[in-house]
């Protein structure tokens, strides 16, 4: 899941949340709310849930990339900040007997051991690219680029191993 741990106002309203919010968050927990993109949406809907593990990814910052971890506590449902004609995830189209979008709540976990870089997530998907490794088909970089993004069991391992290295 990408959020962006800057902030960016949106009709006078901070949109940033990081993952240090999350840690922050009563119970360390909070809504991952606000998605808008049908893509997206459909793998909160139909594949998120209880227990699964998420990397935290933060982007549209100075050096993006994976900071931590954190768990579905909560499977999907509607997206309150739709109905809201205040709040900047607003859609008129939307109603609460047929809602449009959906989020999950997420459960801070712990921090990587070290920062995972999108440099250095691309240079190893390159490299697998080649040598058909673990992170050949990451969606990350296979697919559009999406706040919330599938990841095999494969990746997650490769991603988790890659925590311990020295790489960076």
């Amino acid at each position: 899941m990408k959020s962006e741990p800057n902030s960016r106002f949106e009709n006078g309203i901070d949109m940033k949340f990081s993952f240090d919010d999350l840690k922050a968050s009563p119970n360390q927990t909070s809504c991952w709310d606000g998605v808008r993109n049908y893509q997206a949406r459909n793998f909160i809907r139909d594949q998120m849930k209880i227990g699964h593990d998420v990397f935290f990814y933060h982007s549209n910052c100075k050096e993006p990339g994976i900071i931590g971890q954190c768990k579905v506590v909560k499977e999907s449902y509607p997206d309150h900040t739709q109905f809201d004609p205040k709040d900047p995830h607003y859609d008129r189209t939307s109603s609460k007997d047929n809602p449009k979008w959906f989020m999950v709540d997420v459960k801070y976990v712990r921090p990587l051991q070290r920062f995972i870089s999108l440099a250095e997530l691309k240079k190893a998907h390159l490299d697998h690219l080649k040598n058909g490794g673990p992170l050949r088909n990451l969606a990350l970089f296979t697919k559009a680029r999406l706040s919330v993004q599938p990841i095999s069991q494969e990746e997650w391992d490769y991603i988790l191993k890659m925590e311990s290295s020295d790489e960076s």
